[in-house]
């Protein structure tokens, strides 16, 4: 009888908990904060996707007749000191941006996540021990962190700077993930799930992991604005990419001089492109935010 209101009360649960996930898709759909920031990301993720296509010119295409131009008709954005057409690489310099920032926080909140699980649901020594760890690893500023990679491994590379911030991202989404799961250790459905004999693996990724997505989510939102201003700030000190890439800190590191010259096109554009991508995520994390209420 225990065991069958037991049942009983877990099913209820269960439903309650998809009832609500219905409710927070409906409050997200009038979120205008959500909305707003959705569509913005979603134009540039389109220009990362197709910029190529779109752009009127090449990355490096020079056109030394021009060099310096201002905005105008032929050249909307102007053109930097080598006659490169500042339009074009805004749009094309889209992509390296983007994908280096989504494969950063996805990196930072696949393994967060993962230690997260792992901690919150073992607790004792394990949680200990992994709590210290991930504290020294937090302390250490993401720069300091890149340069020294960069300095290790003897190069500028997209890589090694996706790989950077996906470390240092990784201590902050494990303790979300953490503080989430020791909550949800105590409930029904993993005690019954404890009762079924069902391994560790299937009660955290099965389980447990569905009902704290919320909180992993504002989180992966959060780094991701993160990624775009440590990525930026790294290009613009020339250690977050290849020489010569089209990436939007590296525009803004190249040409910034030229403000001094009144050629401030070259600059402002890739900046304004930074603070509109970094708006966005900022907007669709406020929304989020206020839908979970966490």
């Amino acid at each position: 009888m225990s065991d069958t209101a037991s049942s009983s009360s877990i099913e209820r649960s269960n439903a309650e908990r998809k009832q609500i996930r219905k409710e927070r898709l409906v409050l997200l759909r009038k979120n205008k904060a959500f909305v707003v920031g959705s569509a913005i990301l979603i134009f540039w993720i389109v220009l990362a996707i197709f910029g190529k296509l779109i752009a009127p010119h090449t990355a490096d295409e020079m056109s030394f007749e021009f060099t310096g131009t201002g905005p105008s008709k032929q050249f909307w954005f102007g053109t930097d000191g080598l006659g490169q057409d500042v339009f074009s690489r805004v749009i094309i310099g889209t992509r390296s941006i983007v994908v280096m920032a989504f494969s950063a926080t996805i990196l930072g909140s696949t393994i967060g996540a993962s230690i997260g699980l792992v901690s919150g649901y073992f607790k004792g020594a394990i949680d200990t021990v992994i709590m210290r760890i991930l504290e020294a690893i937090s302390a250490i500023p993401v720069l300091i962190v890149a340069l020294l990679a960069i300095a290790a491994l003897g190069g500028q590379s997209s890589g090694i700077t996706i790989l950077v911030i996906g470390f240092v991202f990784t201590p902050n989404i494990a303790r979300t993930v953490r503080a989430s799961v020791l909550g949800e250790t105590e409930l029904e459905y993993v005690a019954a799930a404890r009762l079924r004999a069902e391994r560790a693996p299937h009660i955290l990724f099965r389980e447990v992991l569905p009902n704290v997505l919320p909180p992993i989510i504002v989180e992966f939102t959060i780094r991701l604005g993160y990624a775009i201003f440590a990525i930026a700030t790294l290009s613009f000190l020339g250690a977050g990419v290849e020489p010569g890439s089209p990436n939007w800190g590296m525009q803004i590191s190249e040409n910034w001089a030229g403000i001094f010259s009144n050629i401030w096109w070259p600059t402002l554009f890739p900046a304004l492109a930074i603070a509109s991508l970094t708006v966005c995520i900022n907007l669709i994390s406020d929304g989020l935010l206020e839908v979970f209420e966490i």
